[in-house]
């Protein structure tokens, strides 16, 4: 039987550097790849560190040679990124994927850390099968800038290592925020605390992009500019802000099993040509 994952790296184009072209992609996961608190475009969706990678990923083809898909939508578990995404994404045989999830089971008291992991491996391995590339993350370190998440250590770091057990695939890249300390900085997260800020989107591109051996546009992992600490009543201030906008709520659609991304659909569902023309509308 051929061996379609051979047959795709066989065919593969290679851009002027000499780095595998790519001329599809599909983005599967929640939030984080939705692009929740990123920049908003013209259609009313967050930009997103997906829609930045894509655009580098398309200047490298021929006008109109590149399509894209993202199917992520805000609060999915990994059980319903694999129930709902993982069987499109499949179908439409894209040379890229990347996959992020499990990040909000763990999020959830009592988080089967097994099954989450069972679930991504399942989902890494079928998208293998189509002969995709597969991008998979590791979380950064909430304990570095979030009091009170040390009880989510140990999952986070358990999920760390079998990502990395996984990127033994050489067809599988590891993108690694766990070790990058420039995400302790509260200046790349938006006000809830819980989604990248546009800065922040900007570093994630960047490393899908260097994983994928695109020469870097910049540091990444860089530092930013050292910034006047807050004081006492200025920091008092923004946590009761948070607890009220964004703490509060969170919690309540935890206790009536609701979520903030029930009944939306993915920005981009079908894998299209992008950037997207004038009468296609928005990404």
């Amino acid at each position: 039987m051929e061996n379609t994952a051979e047959k795709s790296a066989d065919a593969a184009p290679t851009t002027p550097t000499g780095h595998r072209g790519f001329a599809s992609y599909v983005a599967l996961g929640d939030s984080f790849t939705e692009g929740m608190c990123d920049d908003l475009l013209p259609g009313g969706h967050y930009r997103g560190w997906a829609d930045r990678v894509a655009d580098r990923l398309a200047a490298e083809q021929p006008a109109g040679g590149f399509r894209y898909a993202n199917l992520a939508v805000r609060g999915k578990l990994i059980g319903q990124i694999h129930d709902e995404q993982l069987a499109p994404a499949a179908a439409m045989s894209a040379e890229l994927v990347t996959l992020a999830g499990g990040l909000n089971d763990v999020l959830r008291p009592g988080c089967d850390i097994a099954r989450v992991e069972d679930l991504l491996g399942r989902s890494a391995t079928a998208l293998r099968a189509t002969g995709a590339t597969v991008v998979l993350f590791t979380s950064t370190d909430p304990t570095r800038r979030l009091g009170g998440s040390a009880r989510l250590l140990p999952a986070i770091l358990r999920m760390k290592a079998f990502v990395h057990e996984l990127g033994q695939d050489p067809g599988i890249a590891v993108v690694d925020l766990f070790s990058a300390p420039c995400f302790d900085d509260r200046r790349l997260w938006a006000e809830d605390r819980l989604h990248l800020a546009p800065e922040g989107h900007r570093r994630v591109a960047e490393a899908v992009l260097e994983a994928l051996g695109r020469p870097a546009s910049h540091d990444w992992r860089a530092p930013l500019p050292a910034a006047a600490p807050a004081g006492r009543a200025e920091k008092l201030a923004a946590d009761a802000r948070w607890v009220r906008t964004h703490l509060g709520p969170w919690i309540g659609r935890r206790l009536t099993g609701r979520s903030s991304g029930d009944g939306l659909p993915p920005k981009r569902a079908a894998l299209l040509p992008y950037p997207p023309s004038a009468d296609q509308g928005p990404a």
